[in-house]
């Protein structure tokens, strides 16, 4: 927090259109460095998982028509809290000085003496037809556009509109927030001179994974949304350039669109699986069960690396157990050089590479990423008398062990990590159960599924999971699942976060 003695300063930062990758680097900044977040409904609320621990967030938007709070309170709002010395960002759906009030509110600040700055952001005026596949201008079509507002009052006495200079002189026209006047509008088009058959295109929830896109046109249009039952907020597009959607229409066509997909990894290592859905076209919803922590004591791994040399084998069995294995060596003073007569097996391309990143290759990575085909590979190896490290987590399967011990080794089962239950999302996953809106879940290991079942009152297990499909990586963590009740529907062949993306998408395909 600034100084209170301080001037404060408001970014009125727009958040895009909905993809939360759309959102620039300047507004991410800003969300970033706030004392004070004041959001919209419309800006993804991915953003705020940005902001600071100790950011305060106060939400102001709109739904359906109905106001958390009117425009002249949320101006006085960012006022107030400017005057107190804090880095305001005010946060909109869109561009702020698109149809977006931005430039009531700048006014209000300048004429309060408080410093601000716009961040521009992606409007869906531009953004949602790209995504629809459908280009606001074309050599072949049209040179101009108008952005217009859907949402003036048709029974106002004189409208704001000039819509014969709109309808005839304008190739490609763009309503906003324009849903509940389609009727109106394509009214007043078609009167001032635009043909009935001019095509139109409705895109609702536009760059997000639920976009739908109703095309026809201005004498067809209103029947076809009202049959589609589309709702806002959508816009709306009229032109001829409408034509090229059936040639460019990229983004619809991904195979897991509409799709809503639960996310139970530690949120520090559910990057790369939400990365992926989402370029399946899935919107994910992070509810991580386990956070990954350091052991509550280090005296056994300090012991080890200090006497690292007198090992045989350091075996890692996870990405997470390199991880925090390197950080306490580096934390003793030694690098990878106390590897030196040392051989190295890992369980996994993702812990092989993980591995290498720290310049060492592995001398054993089986064919099959668990630990019965680590025994198998060292099966045609004689170990006995040999000394072998095994770094992972607190509470791992017990078979690595016992079966290398059996061959004769000395096995030093190290704890490196622990994985920690959270349930700072169950409400919130809960609600969407409950609403029937998750499509899946997915599942990365034993304790992710622990977890989540420990989030779902018993009662309401059975009610809450009718219909959700369950994906888990591997056939550990399925058996773990259907133990504690759960109808597993996928388990990747391949136990890898790719391998369950290539599972999901076989499943979807096959179930079409």
């Amino acid at each position: 927090m600034r100084n209170k003695t301080m001037t404060g300063k408001v970014y009125l930062v727009g958040a895009g259109p909905g993809d939360p990758g759309l959102i620039t680097v300047k507004g991410l900044e800003c969300i970033q460095k706030a004392d004070v977040i004041i959001y919209d409904y419309l800006a993804a609320s991915i953003f705020l998982k940005r902001a600071r621990k100790n950011a305060e967030l106060i939400y102001v938007g709109k739904k359906g028509g109905s106001h958390t709070l009117v425009q002249e309170r949320i101006n006085d709002l960012i006022v107030e809290k400017a005057q107190t010395g804090a880095l305001v960002t005010r946060l909109k759906g869109g561009d702020p000085f698109i149809f977006g009030r931005g430039g009531e509110e700048a006014e209000v600040l300048f004429n309060n003496g408080i410093p601000f700055e716009i961040v521009p952001g992606v409007t869906s005026a531009i953004a949602a037809p790209a995504y629809a596949g459908i280009p606001l201008t074309h050599r072949k079509y049209t040179a101009t556009v108008a952005f217009v507002t859907g949402h003036e009052d048709p029974d106002k006495a004189e409208s704001a509109i000039d819509w014969a200079s709109i309808a005839r002189g304008m190739g490609t026209v763009v309503f906003l927030m324009g849903v509940k006047n389609l009727p109106h509008i394509a009214h007043q088009l078609i009167v001032h001179g635009k043909p009935p058959q001019t095509p139109v295109a409705l895109v609702r929830w536009g760059t997000t994974s639920r976009q739908v896109t109703i095309s026809g046109t201005l004498e067809t249009i209103v029947e076809k949304v009202k049959k589609a039952g589309l709702k806002a907020p959508a816009i709306i597009i009229v032109g001829d350039v409408v034509h090229l959607r059936r040639t460019l229409n990229w983004y619809e066509d991904r195979p897991l669109l509409g799709k809503k997909i639960v996310v139970t990894r530690a949120r520090a290592q559910a990057s790369d699986l939400v990365e992926l859905l989402s370029e399946l076209g899935a919107e994910c919803l992070e509810c991580p069960t386990i956070k990954i922590e350091p052991p509550a004591d280090y005296t056994l791994l300090d012991r080890a690396i200090k006497n690292l040399s007198t090992y045989d084998w350091v075996i890692f069995t996870s990405v997470n157990g390199v991880a925090f294995f390197f950080e306490r060596l580096f934390a003793a003073g030694k690098d990878v050089r106390a590897f030196n007569n040392l051989q190295t097996a890992t369980i996994g391309p993702a812990t092989e590479k993980k591995l290498f990143d720290f310049g060492l290759n592995s001398d054993i990575v089986p064919d099959s990423y668990r630990a019965e085909s680590v025994v198998k590979a060292f099966g045609s190896m004689d170990i006995n008398a040999n000394k072998i490290l095994l770094p992972r987590a607190e509470e791992a399967r017990p078979i690595l062990p016992i079966e290398l011990t059996k061959m004769g080794a000395e096995v030093d089962e190290i704890p490196v990590y622990r994985t920690v239950a959270v349930d700072d999302d169950g409400d919130q996953l809960i609600k969407q159960l409950e609403g029937q809106s998750i499509d899946m879940i997915t599942f990365t290991s034993s304790s992710t599924v622990k977890n989540f079942r420990a989030l779902i009152p018993s009662k309401k297990f059975k009610t809450l999971l009718k219909g959700v499909i369950i994906a888990s990586i591997g056939p550990i963590t399925s058996d773990t699942a259907n133990e504690l009740g759960f109808e597993v529907h996928i388990t990747a062949e391949s136990y890898t976060i790719p391998g369950l993306c290539e599972a999901i998408l076989h499943y979807y395909a096959k179930n079409k």
